[in-house]
């Protein structure tokens, strides 16, 4: 049993002014790990003040003393990846298949940061004016229970690369992680203020960091709902905000796909993080002609999916993270069946062998229209729908018929055509037959998705707002 009750402000680990408390469970088991003890609305505006009163030096440093704070803030997680390995397991449930790179890759994401700076020039010439990419100001960031580090370690070596100060809101349901992760980053031995982080909940701490005037932009991964919360209270003072939102990712099968390579990558992309995911491919759309061949054979490719806890190396999909996240699926998986939707494989309740952790059956629905809701609404589960096409055309539209447009699969032999195909998508990202992540590359969502970008030059210019000084 953990009871985390500090959080961390100005450089120090304090205790919060609030007093309320949140269980923290481990999903695999339903059994309660810890508590975390919840800062309020006086405690993100300290931390608001602290960023404030970093900020004016801050801003002032050269590009190369914040490349040796990357470079520190890189060492510093990546000495410790273990224990975020093992904490992430156990508050998260995430499997193995996913912790070895997400883990990683979170301390990666300042070296990447870095390299960006390095090649970043901060002033150019345009015409008679010499503009100017000026730190935006104090930053917040909110971040999801999903890829808790990752997020926190992206966002926060964005700000620290443009110059920015930061306070940071986690999801209380991830304090373990977060608990790790902040020793981690004190020990990097940034300036006092620099970076805060503030566990509580999103419509109090979260709210006030959204509203605050000393705010100037506000950075979130989460919900569409949420986001357009944080829309509404951040423009009242103007603030620039980055949203990541929603997503209902269209996974192409195209005719001349080797299914022998596009069926498990089909279902990589879909369950991803155990389909706990925003970029997870839900939607498969399928060519008529190929429906029942790769129907038979998403069924067989599921069988090798095992469902488990993360101490399981074979496991693939671990629990969802809560049993409010668990009773969502299932209700979703009911709704699909109340829709007309056929069932492939899966469905309500746990799977064999499993008789206690918030794990669901990796479901798979067929006779799927684009116009149900299990194929409009984002599940955020191991819930995949197959939706066949009678030509590309048709293919088009309905990946582009959705309110969001965040990241979509495309799978077939032909390069040319693929690449043709995705300047048609409606989306931020488009993957091409399951090729990996590219960390400098710009990520976001059209529509319902989000506003701008984030990661690379696009995620750093989010943090800066450009001047121009005319002679």
């Amino acid at each position: 049993m953990r009871d985390i009750d500090k959080i961390y402000i100005d450089g120090q680990f304090v205790t919060p002014q609030a007093t309320e408390t949140a269980d923290l469970h481990n999903p695999a088991t339903e059994k309660k790990i810890g508590t975390v003890r919840l800062g309020g609305i006086e405690d993100a505006r300290e931390a608001v003040a602290a960023a404030k009163r970093a900020f004016p030096a801050f801003s002032r440093t050269s590009k190369a003393e914040r490349v040796d704070i990357l470079k520190r803030l890189n060492a510093a997680v990546a000495a410790r990846v273990s224990d975020l390995t093992d904490a992430m397991a156990l508050e998260y449930g995430a499997p193995q298949t996913f912790t070895r790179f997400s883990i990683p890759h979170a301390a990666s994401s300042f070296l990447t940061m870095a390299n960006v700076l390095e090649d970043y020039e901060f002033e150019r010439r345009i015409g008679r004016a010499r503009v100017v990419m000026q730190p935006i100001g104090v930053a917040a960031a909110i971040t999801p229970w999903n890829s808790n580090i990752g997020f926190i370690t992206s966002k926060l070596a964005t700000a620290i690369a443009a110059g920015s100060t930061i306070v940071m809101k986690p999801s209380e349901m991830s304090a373990t992680q977060t608990q790790i992760l902040t020793e981690c980053l004190h020990d990097a031995g940034l300036p006092n203020g620099v970076f805060n982080i503030v566990n509580g909940l999103g419509n109090v701490v979260g709210a006030e960091l959204s509203r605050h005037p000393d705010i100037a932009k506000v950075t979130f991964t989460g919900s569409t709902a949420v986001g357009k919360e944080i829309l509404h209270s951040a423009a009242d003072t103007f603030k620039r905000v980055t949203l990541e939102l929603g997503g209902k990712g269209p996974n192409i099968i195209l005719d001349d796909a080797d299914l022998d390579v596009a069926i498990p990558s089909v279902l990589r992309m879909g369950f991803i993080n155990s389909g706990q995911a925003c970029i997870a491919g839900t939607r498969i759309l399928v060519p008529n002609h190929l429906l029942d061949d790769v129907l038979a054979r998403l069924k067989q490719e599921i069988e090798t999916f095992k469902v488990g806890a993360p101490d399981d190396p074979d496991a693939m999909i671990g629990p969802m993270v809560s049993q409010k996240q668990y009773d969502r699926v299932q209700s979703y998986i009911e709704l699909g069946t109340r829709e007309g939707a056929g069932l492939l494989t899966g469905g309500l309740g746990r799977p064999s062998g499993l008789d206690r952790g918030w794990f669901t059956k990796p479901t798979i629905f067929t006779d799927v229209n684009n116009q149900m809701r299990i194929a409009r609404e984002e599940i955020f589960g191991p819930v995949l729908s197959v939706i066949a096409y009678r030509d590309e055309e048709e293919a088009v539209s309905i990946a582009n018929d959705t309110p969001y447009g965040l990241q979509a699969y495309l799978h077939g032999t032909d390069a040319a055509r693929m690449q043709a195909l995705a300047d048609r998508l409606d989306c931020g990202r488009v993957v091409i037959n399951g090729a990996p992540h590219e960390p400098l590359a710009p990520f976001g969502g059209f529509k319902q998705s989000g506003i701008g970008r984030e990661y690379g030059v696009f995620g750093l210019e989010a943090f800066l707002e450009p001047k121009a000084i005319i002679a």
